[in-house]
């Protein structure tokens, strides 16, 4: 029985985290016995399996040098007291720690998964080029450095992050299942306040800097004029929610555009809406964007990083520049006033081959890697 670790600095709502929960719980369990090393407060914590999940006191999302050090000694005294022969690490900063302190316990297998990347063009320069520095200099503890896009994996290769022989591409997985969800639509409408005719623009993503939720509410602001029947509605919560709900309310938006807080039926929410829309600024693979395709919407976003992997401009939906909100506007208008071309490009984003995506095919493929990287060591799955 191999031991493998997940180490991810914090089980929040988001793409890693579930996916991790998911690998963590669905790695064939003759063959692997799984554990996830997080740091507390996260509003996942309940869906992990309480024997299954061991909690560094001293992980936090805030960068903080002491507790930074004291959470690389803790790390690495887990991992001796554990002995995996694999550890997995996820996000910026348990990446970093968790493959300083694998290395330094000696883990003969250890992984990083880039689900985007704590640095991007936004930060100033000192700043981005300490957190290059730092994905340089880990680089080589990883036997593979897994990327859920191919953006992505470009961008680690034009900065000098790892080999290019140990990358690998594995998506970030999505229960394709479950997609279309079937709904009583004018139901949940109303549920909403939203009514049966109602056009309804929706996304869905934490409500903090990298989401960009501003974008969303200056373009509600900017297109509920001229489209009177059109609805905006952002699903997730974060540390910006209560801001931007207080901000429609001062422009007077509140009926237009709703912040709904975090919410288990997004799966729901997708099938109830018309149009897709997304102003991240920094991603991974938006699986959000995924579920919209599966559900058959028509999609409006940024060309952020790996949305160009799926996302084909006139072909399924609208790619824009990225953090032009004219161009941004000028597209869900597009959609709002022709009915024709929403059904066609819902048609074609229906019709797209995402198998790739789908949640299980990424836990085996997991399996393959791990496999293939215990053999290369010389030990058996």
């Amino acid at each position: 029985m191999v031991k493998a670790v997940h180490i991810i600095t914090r089980l929040d709502f988001g793409g890693a985290q579930g996916n991790t929960l998911y690998t963590a719980a669905h790695l064939d369990r003759a063959r692997f016995d799984a554990v996830i090393v997080t740091g507390r407060g996260g509003a996942l914590e309940n869906k992990a399996d309480p024997d299954r999940v061991v909690f560094a006191e001293h992980l936090v999302r805030p960068i903080n040098p002491l507790k930074d050090l004291a959470a690389f000694f803790e790390l690495r005294a887990l991992l001796k007291k554990l002995k995996p022969e694999i550890v997995h690490t996820h996000s910026s900063k348990a990446g970093i720690l968790g493959r300083l302190a694998a290395a330094s316990a000696g883990v003969p297998v250890i992984v990083h998964t880039f689900h985007g990347f704590g640095f991007h063009p936004l930060q100033n320069f000192m700043k981005r080029g300490l957190y290059v520095l730092l994905e340089r200099l880990c680089a080589p503890l990883s036997a593979a450095l897994v990327f859920v896009s191919r953006s992505n994996m470009a961008t680690a290769r034009a900065a000098a992050i790892g080999a290019p022989e140990a990358y690998r591409l594995i998506r970030s997985g999505v229960k394709l299942s479950s997609y279309p969800a079937r709904i009583d639509r004018a139901a949940l409408r109303a549920g909403l306040g939203l009514s049966a005719e109602a056009l309804v623009v929706l996304s869905v993503g934490n409500a903090k800097p990298q989401k960009n939720p501003g974008h969303f509410l200056e373009a509600a602001a900017r297109l509920a004029p001229a489209f009177p029947a059109a609805r905006f509605v952002f699903v997730g919560g974060g540390e910006a929610l209560e801001d931007l709900r207080a901000q429609a309310r001062a422009r007077g938006l509140e009926k237009v555009c709703l912040f709904t807080g975090w919410r288990a039926d997004s799966a729901d929410l997708l099938a109830a809406a018309d149009i897709f829309a997304l102003v991240s600024l920094w991603e991974g693979l938006p699986r959000a964007l995924v579920e919209a395709m599966k559900t058959g919407l028509p999609s409006v976003c940024y060309a952020t990083d790996g949305v160009t992997d799926i996302l084909k401009d006139g072909e399924n939906g609208f790619c824009v520049p990225q953090g032009d909100l004219d161009a941004f506007c000028s597209a869900v208008g597009r959609l709002l006033g022709d009915g024709a071309l929403r059904a066609r490009l819902a048609a074609a984003a229906a019709a797209a081959d995402l198998a790739e995506f789908d949640i299980d095919f990424m836990v085996r493929q997991q399996e393959a890697l791990y496999s293939e990287l215990l053999a290369a060591k010389g030990l058996n799955s």
